[in-house]
């Protein structure tokens, strides 16, 4: 199999008792759900590749908790992870997503000229803007579980289908493989590359097997509009630039995903009424409709290759790790907060905001010099416009607070209510 540690029939030669993992010092969503009952009614199914409860849970073991961030502790190895281990993967999304439940319906909006503001973040504290989401692509296992060919035809099928874009977008796919170890680093220190597979997160995974086999990135001739290949997932599409003008970023980041324009014409509202009659939906509203056009543009080109991505109405896209389904967005900016990340305030605020805080070297890296990663806590049950603006008005306060900060002055009349 291609992740060793599916080997099921083995595993039952063991009671559910002796093959139940010490969690007694773990703190991940994973280990709070995970009970020696569950285990035992669970361990001894598979998804139709062949991926387990032990594949699934692996990572949240060998990880007990992270000091930053309280981690996931469990991943998908395909789609059908998510329903095989309902019973471990509801409870775990409902705490990871606030209350997420197994019966909500997820929401999407692409239409970036409902974001208010966010071309006026301050330049002077907030170095660079980036939004990013994650794809996989239906027909293939995910990272943690895919097999050499697996990756290999992920890979091709990218490649073909990112040729086609033009215009601001026209790029070209380099493959790690064909990389200098030089030249890898220089990506990764300017931010456009993910990193070499250290993190014991992605390690304990499985998904570092094979590197750099079938690894890549694609990026624009700017280097403003990048998608990473067969990392975490089978695809990260990512927008960014120096500065702070989040708004072209993620009008950006929407144009490249659905190159769609929003203007409302007749064949559009003839597409809506056939969408809501085909669905037996009440009437869309043209920025709902615009959305769901924007998924099956960016699908078609992959469509066209006889694949789509993987969706459903209740988890939205389905991505590698539970705390990426949704939008699978992350909004974040690099901002210098030297004075107010020393208040022992700051975490309280950054929850209050639902926002979160990494080094700038990603997320198991401290922020250097005062400077920090801050994006989205959430990524399911609000759309990417929403999730956007939180980190548009979020930084702004964040910003404010520091001035104040410098000049001496308190901040405690500008503590937010909890969003």
């Amino acid at each position: 199999m291609p992740f060793g540690n599916t080997h099921n029939t083995l595993k039952m030669n063991y009671s559910a008792e002796q093959e139940y993992p010490d969690l007694s010092q773990h703190n991940n969503y994973m280990a709070k759900v995970l009970t020696p009952e569950m285990y035992a009614n669970l361990r001894d199914k598979e998804t139709p590749s062949g991926f387990t409860l032990d594949d699934v849970i692996q990572t949240g073991i060998d990880n007990p908790g992270h000091p930053f961030i309280m981690t996931v502790g469990c991943v998908a190895g395909d789609e059908e992870t998510y329903e095989v281990f309902q019973e471990l993967m509801d409870p775990v999304i409902e705490d990871r997503h606030g209350g997420y439940k197994p019966s909500d319906i997820h929401k999407t909006d692409l239409n970036f000229e409902n974001l208010q503001g966010g071309d006026d973040l301050d330049p002077n504290y907030v170095l660079s803007s980036r939004v990013r989401t994650g794809r996989s692509i239906r027909g293939f296992c995910l990272p943690p579980h895919c097999s050499r060919g697996e990756r290999r035809a992920i890979e091709n099928l990218s490649i073909e289908s990112l040729d086609i874009l033009d215009g601001e977008l026209k790029g070209k796919y380099y493959a790690l493989k064909n990389m200098t170890e030089e030249e890898q680093q220089q990506l990764i220190d300017d931010h456009f590359l993910f990193d070499k597979p250290v993190s014991p997160l992605l390690l304990a995974s499985g998904m570092a097997r094979d590197w750099p086999d079938g690894r890549g990135i694609w990026h624009n001739d700017n280097k403003t509009f990048l998608v990473w290949v067969n990392e975490e997932d089978h695809l990260r599409v990512i927008s960014m630039q120096k500065g702070g003008n989040m708004r072209e970023v993620f009008t950006r980041f929407c144009t490249g995903l659905t190159k769609v324009s929003p203007t409302v014409s007749p064949v559009f509202t003839s597409l809506r009424s056939l969408l809501c009659s085909h669905l037996s939906l009440p009437p869309l509203c043209n920025t709902c409709l615009t959305s769901a056009l924007s998924i099956w543009q960016i699908e078609g080109l992959f469509k066209e290759r006889g694949h789509e991505f993987m969706w459903n109405e209740h988890l939205g896209y389905v991505l590698t790790c539970p705390s990426n389904l949704g939008t699978g967005l992350r909004a974040g900016v690099h901002v210098k907060l030297p004075n107010l990340s020393k208040s022992d305030k700051f975490g309280e605020i950054l929850t209050r905001l639902r926002l979160q805080k990494r080094g700038t070297g990603g997320v198991d890296t401290a922020a250097v010099g005062g400077v920090f990663d801050i994006s989205n806590a959430d990524r399911l049950g609000f759309s990417e416009v929403e999730l956007v603006q939180m980190v548009v008005d979020g930084v702004n306060l964040l910003v404010d607070m520091e001035k104040s900060l410098e000049a001496g002055d308190t901040i405690d009349d500008m503590i937010p209510e909890q969003k």
